[in-house]
């Protein structure tokens, strides 16, 4: 960051009061998206603490206890899960050379365009008891429904096999960028120094790589306290699916303000973990020169299990489910062009292209203030806008509700009063409040992607901007904007697809009749018209592809160096 004032003193006094008041207008809209972002926050805060002791203590003493067991089991199980399938992938096709070891560096990030739901709809389908493995199972030994075991889908094992299978990727991508950052002196010194293959990557390679290894943990469990569409379709009673259940089922607007606060907290506790984790590891390699680990060739048997290990979570977190949905959407009457369909995908398409250019507006605005002026007010503005990642969908959805409701009824009691006109809900069930959620929920996301192609603008490009004579918004037209294409058109995908598969504030805060493509397939498996939820889930997926191709490029660059 360059330590010049931002603007140059020897500008002549017009240039630089319009420089002043461009940095005035920037920091006011940044501090606007950052409010924007700690609404919700603070919404549900208030009206949680103004619902009084006797619904929480309803709560603890009915459902509370059982969200919180369910809620902390799923995220345990999801945790060693998607540690041992990332980790270990990332491992074998960056540390050995087997047959396909290319293929699959790229096909272990597929499993990242499926949400969980649609996960849950195509293995229901097949792994229920009328499905097609129990029904052959029944065929070939005779059996009768009662006479043996098979396991749940419908339980807290089986969203978890779900989540995993969607949310190894996180891990995987950052365990791979961190061996292969990796320098082999270390590691070949405690194989001089006897110690096996294994014992050297539990104790050297292992703990290098921690810090990487748990912000991808981190990031997996943040999606599963988030997820509502698996949980609530398998009936695992959790925060998310109580907070929906409060709110709609019952009416009680306390209720699930208290259930949001209680998994908030939850989110921020692991948010601000994820943060100490990652401010505090400083491993790095005291080699003075990086010396690239040579990768083991695995022959025979160990290539082949090799190869076995890495295709299972592809086949299953990618291939299998679309087959599966592919037979499913065949056998339905869903047609995709009727005039329904276009209608969802019309829904869909604009909020999330809508959502999209909002998001990626507002982190500019963050990012590029933050690059002007660093301090306590750019600072603090960008990290209040990252916390949006660590706030649940649902939760978003209640604070946002909350506030906008009050003022809507309020401002319609104000008008029949003055003016006998009633003005009906202005903001709340409009499309617009539906955006903000979104820009609160993904703005990290988009933040990420825009100062990490921010890192690469030289800070004098800047400085010789001030001198030209550019004002902020000059400065970011004619300089920033033309460099940062590739990183913006990124982060734009990202938030989209992000969009398109978001389910729990969809389903709370999108107007009337105003159905999308999560919706309608939510709203088919709900009644368990599951080849019908098939045809919207794979449009899902097939848009999904689009952000998961741009970052195996990436993978596969890097890999490639």
């Amino acid at each position: 960051m360059s330590d010049a004032p931002p603007v140059s003193t020897a500008l002549p006094a017009s240039a630089r009061r319009r420089a002043q008041d461009g940095l005035r207008v920037l920091a006011g809209c940044a501090v606007m998206v950052a409010s924007i972002c700690a609404l919700p926050m603070l919404a549900v805060a208030i009206a949680a603490l103004s619902g009084g002791t006797e619904t929480i203590t309803h709560l603890m003493q009915t459902v509370l206890p059982r969200y919180a067991g369910t809620t902390i089991w799923l995220v345990a199980l999801v945790s060693v899960g998607t540690f041992c399938l990332g980790v270990g992938a990332a491992w074998l096709v960056t540390m050995t050379r087997f047959p396909g070891v290319r293929l699959f560096e790229i096909a272990l990030v597929l499993p990242l365009a499926f949400p969980a739901y649609v996960l849950a709809y195509a293995y229901t389908h097949i792994l229920d008891h009328p499905g097609i493995v129990q029904t052959l199972l029944r065929d070939v030994t005779g059996w009768g429904p009662r006479d043996y075991w098979f396991p749940e889908i419908r339980s807290v094992g089986g969203a978890a096999v779900m989540l995993i299978l969607v949310l190894y990727p996180y891990v995987y991508l950052l365990a791979r960028a961190a061996f292969l950052q990796q320098s082999a002196t270390t590691f070949l010194a405690a194989r001089a120094l006897g110690a096996s293959a294994w014992a050297a990557f539990f104790k050297i390679s292992l703990p290098l790589a921690r810090p990487a290894i748990a912000g991808g943990v981190l990031l997996a469990v943040m999606e599963t306290i988030a997820d509502f569409g698996t949980v609530a379709y398998f009936g695992v009673q959790t925060f998310a699916t109580g907070i929906y259940t409060s709110w709609f089922s019952l009416a009680d607007r306390a209720g699930a303000a208290q259930l949001a606060l209680c998994l908030l907290s939850f989110a921020l506790l692991l948010a601000l973990l994820e943060r100490a984790q990652r401010g505090g590891a400083k491993y790095h390699d005291p080699a003075r020169r990086q010396q690239r680990m040579e990768p083991a060739v695995l022959k025979g048997p160990r290539a082949a299990m090799a190869a076995i290990l890495c295709g299972i979570p592809v086949a299953l977190g990618a291939v299998l489910p679309v087959v599966i949905l592919f037979s499913m959407g065949l056998g339905s009457e869903q047609n995709l062009l009727s005039p329904r369909y276009l209608g969802f995908i019309q829904n869909s398409l604009t909020l999330a292209s809508v959502a999209a250019v909002c998001t990626v507006v507002a982190a500019i605005t963050v990012g590029f203030f933050q690059r002007l002026r660093p301090g306590r007010l750019s600072h603090g503005s960008a990290y209040v806008a990252r916390l949006g990642y660590a706030v649940p969908g649902g939760v978003i959805a209640v604070g946002l509700m909350v506030p906008f409701a009050a003022f809507d009824n309020a401002f319609d009691a104000f008008m029949r009063a003055r003016f006998d006109l009633s003005t009906g809900l202005l903001i709340t069930g409009s499309i617009w409040l539906l955006v903000a959620a979104y820009m609160v929920r993904f703005l990290a996301a988009a933040l990420g992607a825009y100062e990490g192609g921010q890192a690469m603008v030289p800070a004098n490009m800047d400085a010789a901007a001030r001198s030209l004579g550019q004002t902020p918004a000059g400065t970011l037209r004619r300089v920033h904007l033309p460099i940062l294409a590739p990183s913006l058109l990124t982060a734009l995908l990202i938030v989209f697809v992000d969009v398109m598969k978001e389910l729990p504030a969809t389903l709370i805060m999108r107007p009337f009749n105003y159905d999308t493509l999560a919706v309608q397939a939510y709203r088919l498996a709900s009644d368990e018209r599951l080849e019908g939820a098939a045809v919207p889930s794979l449009v899902i997926v097939a848009i999904g592809l689009l952000p998961v191709i741009l970052i195996c490029r990436q993978v596969s660059r890097r890999g490639n160096r």
